[in-house]
């Protein structure tokens, strides 16, 4: 594997570990007062005050994409928005379930825009990674669908994160720094929506701790770093691989939701988790040669 094939994957590893990790310090801020809605303005709004600025030059240059930015940040705004709410309201395990049979949004959305074409594999390697999803959700005499608001919005979030990161892919040209800070802006612009009809959630902030405030720092740290990686892999991963080397995170939120939570895994979950790990292995064998020719021209 080249060195530059090598840091992408790298980072999307990186990045789906610590979003199969970062449900736990949005429960101990929902633990302390600050709501779904409030935690994903501070978490998004502290990196693009920090560091946006740095990428302006890049926005401008990219002009002539602001509509498909525009998109991109409204679909991982809502990606990030309603995958707050859902591991707050809902089972980890089970709404990252739901979320993850975003490979199937993917392969619609990248047939579409970037016109990537799967071959035997790589439908092989899809089947797996969503069967795995769905061998860990389904349950003897029920239909694999939402049973709560806090599982339809987790699927509503993997839609929109299917989306988010073809349209990122289709983005070739655009700077990874200008996409990170679209990312972040529209997170923040539907969490202030959100804020104004919900004002109350901002009640926390009159008597809120320190310990509050370092463990939001924190999270909108990690999340910072997260969009960068995310980005920079996308550039240089397909949108279709990358989706299922996403799915780590399944695996990732099973083992921390097991000691840091009283959810378990069985041996079905498990089974699952078997299955999407193979996939992820073979993920890069998922194009056809013309859809990779067409790449690295």
């Amino acid at each position: 594997m080249p060195t530059h094939r090598f840091f992408a994957v790298a980072s999307l590893v990186y990045a789906a570990t610590l979003w199969g990790l970062v449900w736990y310090p949005y429960r101990l801020l929902h633990e302390s007062g600050v709501g779904g809605i409030a935690s994903g303005f501070f978490s998004y709004a502290i990196p693009l005050l920090l560091v946006g600025w740095l990428h302006g030059r890049a926005l401008l240059r990219a002009r002539g994409q602001w509509a498909w930015l525009a998109a991109m940040g409204l679909a991982a705004g809502w990606t990030n928005l309603a995958y707050v709410l859902a591991v707050l309201e809902g089972e980890v395990v089970r709404v990252l379930l739901l979320f993850y049979l975003s490979p199937l949004w993917t392969v619609l959305f990248s047939r579409l825009l970037l016109h990537e074409k799967l071959n035997r594999a790589g439908w092989a390697v899809m089947a797996l990674a969503a069967g795995g999803a769905l061998a860990m959700l389904w349950q003897p005499g029920e239909w694999p669908l939402p049973a709560n608001r806090a599982e339809w919005l987790a699927l509503s979030a993997g839609v929109a994160f299917a989306a988010s990161n073809v349209i990122s892919r289709h983005l070739d040209g655009v700077a990874e720094g200008a996409k990170a800070v679209t990312v972040w802006a529209g997170v923040v612009v539907l969490t202030v929506v959100g804020l104004l009809l919900r004002p109350a959630e901002l009640d926390f902030m009159a008597a809120a701790e320190a310990q509050t405030w370092l463990l939001l720092i924190a999270v909108a740290l990690a999340i910072g770093s997260m969009t960068y990686a995310v980005q920079y892999g996308l550039a240089r991963v397909p949108a279709n691989q990358a989706i299922v080397i996403f799915l780590s995170e399944l695996v990732v939120a099973a083992i921390a939701a097991y000691f840091l939570s009283a959810e378990r895994m069985g041996v079905q979950e498990w089974i699952g988790a078997a299955m999407i790990i193979t996939a992820s292995l073979f993920s890069g064998h998922m194009e056809d040669d013309q859809s990779k020719e067409k790449r690295d021209a």
